[in-house]
């Protein structure tokens, strides 16, 4: 007699969260559409954290919070993760800048940044304008405690989750030490000096990069935003000379190291997707549907070579829309981006202040209601 389990096979177990998001950035099809928080700000967090736990600070930026009320808040952002199932989690510098007086902190290259209600810091003092600040200027190393925000999500999750780390790009990282305008008028008038600062800022990362390996990271975003809604801030040609020259061997550095990285920039990036597609980046982010990256459009055209990261409306839907409405929205991602894999459902950009954090929650919920790959992406059943 033929034992029961050779008539019939046994149903897998479930994936965890981590098995999910290297599956999708292999273009391959998991269990169900990964969900993924790109980023979240302190009004979010403590908006869905009010359905999970109380005692939560009022909002204000984490940089102003007493010590007590930052413990508080990060226990609550790993709390929505493990609520809502959500696969990955986002880390990043945290403890890095000091405070210059209640209006602006500083980081480690002395780039000064002025506090918002609205969202991250703006970056308002540019200490390296010329070549003559250049010599004078000392890089900073990039430090181990630094990493704190990873270390506490490595030790929580372990391993069921994949662990993320925001790592700013060449172009945002030199903009930011240098001045825009004046990053844009030395692409013409001094180059060298463009490429000079690259190349510094090219070393830190390699150096923070070796560190994110030993502390137990699994997905490197290089987060370098560089296009508006309409277009790139740059030309192809400059993107690729000043840009790219020096992300790619980030990308080609964390591949050796076995991580995945994923391209992350606002904005209009079809003048420029060739390019990133032969830099070899693993997944692309977020695909900004007011900037012509709408999902099916982006699937069609390079869904099969690099995974989506995207692409629920953060600027209209998620502040003002409802519930209902973002299921459908989510609906409408899966079934234009998850055939074949390669779809990692989250918003269109970071969940900012001005979200409604039961729309996050509608989000978080439909993903999972509706991202089922067997049952609903290829039967039907």
């Amino acid at each position: 007699m033929v034992a029961l389990e050779n008539l019939f096979k046994q149903e897998e177990a479930p994936m965890n969260g981590k098995q999910r998001i290297l599956t999708a950035l292999e273009v391959k099809e998991p269990d169900c559409v990964p969900l993924y928080i790109h980023g979240i700000n302190e009004a979010p967090i403590i908006g869905i954290g009010k359905h999970l736990t109380d005692g939560l600070p009022e909002p204000q930026d984490f940089r102003l919070m007493n010590d007590a009320d930052k413990l508080k808040l990060v226990d609550t952002l790993f709390m929505i993760h493990e609520a809502f199932d959500i696969d990955g989690m986002t880390t990043f510098e945290i403890g890095h800048e000091t405070r210059v007086d209640d209006l602006h902190v500083k980081d480690g290259f002395n780039v000064v940044y002025k506090l918002s209600e609205h969202g991250i810091p703006v970056p308002v003092g540019h200490p390296v304008k010329t070549w003559e600040d250049l010599k004078k200027f000392t890089p900073p190393v990039p430090k181990r405690e630094d990493l704190g925000l990873l270390d506490l999500a490595v030790d929580r999750f372990k391993g069921q989750k994949a662990i993320f780390w925001l790592m700013r790009g060449s172009f945002v990282r030199s903009w930011r030490l240098m001045g825009m305008t004046n990053l844009m008028m030395n692409l013409y008038s001094d180059p060298e000096f463009v490429h000079a600062i690259a190349r510094m800022m090219l070393e830190f990362n390699l150096a923070q990069l070796d560190l994110l390996v030993e502390a137990g990271l699994d997905v490197l975003v290089i987060e370098d935003d560089i296009a508006s809604t309409k277009t790139p801030m740059i030309s192809p040609e400059h993107y690729f000379t000043y840009v790219n020259h020096y992300n790619r061997q980030i990308v080609a550095r964390a591949h050796e190291k076995g991580l995945k990285v994923i391209r992350h920039s606002d904005g209009n990036l079809w003048p420029l997707m060739d390019i990133l597609l032969e830099t070899g980046y693993d997944g692309i982010n977020p695909l900004e549907p007011q900037a012509g990256m709408g999902m099916k459009k982006v699937k069609e055209y390079c869904g099969d070579k690099i995974c989506l990261l995207g692409n629920i409306d953060c600027v209209d839907l998620l502040p003002s829309g409802s519930p209902a409405q973002v299921e459908q929205a989510v609906i409408q991602a899966i079934k234009d981006g998850a055939k074949g894999g390669g779809l990692i459902l989250c918003s269109s950009n970071s969940l900012h202040p001005g979200v409604n954090p039961e729309n996050c929650m509608a989000m978080f919920k439909a993903a999972r209601k509706h991202g089922q790959y067997e049952k609903d992406l290829h039967h039907g059943r």
